[in-house]
């Protein structure tokens, strides 16, 4: 899918004016998360005979190595979510205390959401649309659906075209993605507008004959059978959610979504290519070399008139004569030569490259060290990753409230459309992995210690590591201590 025509498509026949210099960002930082920038890292190189030739650079990746990194951090399978209706959190989370049930375990959610995570903070935004199967439409309006099966895409920035954005929230939008269809590629594209009468959405697939040309003759196509072309959900709850890095762009375009976590590293990530490229080709270049004169060579002919010269390490079994007067032992006849492989010195331009690219993702000056031999106390570490929590709370926030959109929105369509007993309102709470700060077993054991001093709830302690729903935590703090015969202490050292 060639996004940028296909906008300019868009807004010939709809009369949109999304901005496809914003896009071509996003293909610039998807090259560079690909690992292959082809005007950087493709270097011109000339032979003896003064031809000019094409050298693949060597490369460390390292933005998707930082989009990964961060991915890691944020979303992992480490983060729950505590739903306080029993209820609902059997309908969305299932029965397992691994939350891997439920309507998120039918859509393979949390290693997608951990995908997404990766794609948004390399492309500068990711959405989460929810959409149905075998949806029931009447007079244009989704109806009681209860043999429907509820959908989730996951999609990065250069999918996501915002058509109204409001105090920078996007509340018109639409979906373009790439589908195949009995082997033939073609776009899907999905409207959400908000009317009085709440979201509407459009669906629509188009194909191209020839989109690789500056005409791409982008032509509608039929609808799967089944596929409504537009209905009304009839509430004004968004069927999407959206979050981006939490960083400020530094550029005007893209209204609505972000920006790449590397977009202002790129002269970092160029710096690490180049320190590699060097270290590299310092090896490949390292290997031992014999100049020999050309008077201890074996002459023979090549066939087309000339002489070839043969040196002695490449012959076996034959007689060389000396020359008059030589010595193979004493210059000019030999030379031996040993490049210096500058281990040293290239290791420490590689290293402090990855200082510089660490720092401006904001993952810290020593997120990525090679000096094994090097352990730091605790305290080293924590200091040391500093800039990484502070951004990786801030990051959080944007996170967060995407999840909870997007989980009252399934609440939603779980109750209105799916027919399922489930509350949209009930609390919700996400809780994300933090064992970049502290170990996550001393964190428990700091937990356990704190409920049996009075310093939290027992209950408190079940719903953090048990991921139970806080009915249920209290119930199994009330039947311990019937077995144990002790006094109810649910309310143990306060209700925070």
């Amino acid at each position: 899918m060639n996004i940028t025509r296909f906008i300019k498509y868009l807004n010939k026949t709809r009369h949109w004016q999304i901005q496809g210099s914003y896009y071509a960002r996003i293909e610039e930082w998807k090259n560079w998360w690909q690992g292959w920038y082809e005007s950087f890292h493709l270097i011109r190189e000339q032979k003896l005979n003064g031809t000019l030739y094409g050298r693949e650079m060597y490369r460390m990746k390292m933005p998707k190595r930082a989009c990964e990194d961060w991915a890691s951090l944020l979303l992992n399978d480490k983060t729950t979510v505590t739903v306080e209706d029993a209820a609902s959190s059997a309908w969305l989370l299932g029965e397992d205390q691994q939350q891997t049930g439920g309507q998120l375990g039918k859509l393979q959610f949390w290693p997608n959401a951990n995908a997404l995570v990766e794609l948004a903070f390399r492309s500068g935004t990711g959405a989460f649309v929810l959409g149905a199967e075998n949806l029931t439409v009447q007079n244009g309006k989704a109806v009681p659906s209860p043999q429907a099966d509820m959908t989730l895409d996951y999609l990065p920035a250069e999918c996501i075209l915002p058509i109204t954005v409001r105090h920078g929230k996007i509340i018109d939008v639409a979906f373009a993605s790439e589908l195949i269809v009995n082997g033939k590629s073609c776009i899907y594209l999905q409207t959400h507008r908000l009317q009085k009468d709440g979201y509407h959405i459009q669906n629509e697939y188009f194909t191209s004959q020839s989109e690789s040309s500056e005409e791409a003759g982008y032509q509608p196509a039929p609808l799967p059978e089944g596929m409504a072309a537009s209905f009304i959900t009839g509430s004004a709850v968004p069927w999407f959610a959206l979050f981006s890095p939490n960083i400020v762009k530094t550029f005007p375009e893209g209204p609505g979504l972000g920006m790449s976590i590397f977009a202002e590293a790129l002269d970092q990530a160029k710096q690490c290519d180049l320190a590699f490229d060097n270290y590299c080709r310092d090896i490949f270049l390292g290997g031992k070399k014999v100049f020999y004169s050309q008077d201890l060579m074996k002459a023979v002919p090549d066939g087309e008139g000339g002489t070839r010269y043969i040196p002695p390490d490449d012959v076996r079994q034959q007689l060389f004569f000396q020359t008059s007067g030589g010595d193979p032992d004493s210059e000019p006849q030999w030379h031996e030569y040993n490049p210096d492989l500058r281990v040293e010195a290239n290791g420490k331009a590689v290293q402090d490259a990855l200082d510089y690219f660490s720092f401006k993702v904001g993952l810290g000056t020593h997120h990525y060290q090679f000096d094994s031999g090097n352990v730091g106390t605790a305290t080293q570490y924590n200091g040391d990753r500093q800039d990484m929590v502070q951004h990786a709370n801030r990051h959080q926030i944007k996170i967060e409230a995407a999840l909870l959109q997007l989980f009252r929105s399934m609440l939603w369509m779980g109750k209105e459309l799916l027919g399922a007993a489930v509350d949209p309102d009930t609390p919700l709470t996400i809780n994300f992995d933090d064992s970049y700060i502290t170990d996550s077993q001393t964190r428990r054991a700091q937990d356990k210690d704190d409920a049996l001093s009075g310093f939290i709830p027992k209950y408190r302690y079940n719903m953090e590591w048990r991921g139970m729903s806080e009915t249920e935590a209290k119930a199994a703090v009330q039947e311990a201590m019937n077995e144990g015969g002790g006094t109810n202490s649910l309310t143990f050292g306060g209700d925070a």
